[in-house]
């Protein structure tokens, strides 16, 4: 198990890596799944074997309230169906911690739950925010759980210039579950699972 890591240079660290991807070009991804809430593209992942994804779509709220129901805390429990436990087990500072939080299984049970340890960080982006996550190696494994690994993780959440009280929420994922998997089941996962996030989402802000 290794130390915990500086934070403040893992956040920048972080930060700068997904506003690589954010730059990345509309020709370079491929759409994987479109919902009337959200499209979902991915591209190889430049940091293991599977791949990138990015989600976006529109989200009638404004950003501020939206990254409370993304970022850990009380929140994100109450309507993430996929995420059934989360502990803030380190808080650096206000904006900074380390959380565990488990998974529910999928696909039938085929995808078993999963635990992960997450560093996570939300920082200020242009006129909005940025909430990101990168798994650490940290702490001890619980029984019953495959630990997965988070590469960076993020999600951009800006207001519409024409319309200050919907954002723009954009999501950059790139999840190993690992354990013993056929890919194509992970990646079906993987774009089901986003699309679902936002329909989620939005019922959440709305109750």
């Amino acid at each position: 198990m290794d130390p915990l890591p500086d934070p403040a240079p893992l956040a920048s660290k972080l930060r700068n890596t997904l506003v690589r991807y954010h730059s990345i070009g509309d020709g370079e991804w491929r759409v994987a799944k479109k919902t009337k809430d959200a499209t979902v593209w991915r591209k190889p992942s430049e940091e293991f074997s599977g791949y990138l994804y990015k989600a976006q779509g529109v989200v009638e709220e404004v950003t501020n309230r939206i990254v409370d129901h993304i970022r850990p805390g009380p929140y994100r429990l109450d309507w993430d169906s996929l995420m059934t436990s989360m502990d803030i087990m380190e808080t650096f500072e206000e904006n900074c911690c380390v959380m565990r939080y488990t998974t529910a299984g999928q696909l039938w049970n085929i995808v078993a739950p999963r635990e992960f340890v997450d560093f996570s960080y939300t920082t200020s982006y242009e006129d909005g925010l940025l909430t990101c996550g990168i798994s650490l190696d940290y702490g001890e494994v619980r029984p019953n759980f495959v630990r997965g690994f988070n590469h960076p993780c993020g999600w951009f959440c800006v207001p519409l210039k024409d319309s200050p009280g919907h954002s723009l929420l954009t999501g950059y994922i790139q999840t190993e579950l690992r354990g013993m998997l056929p890919q194509s089941a992970v990646d079906t996962a993987m774009s089901s699972t986003l699309a679902n996030f936002y329909s989620d989402l939005k019922k959440a802000l709305k109750t």
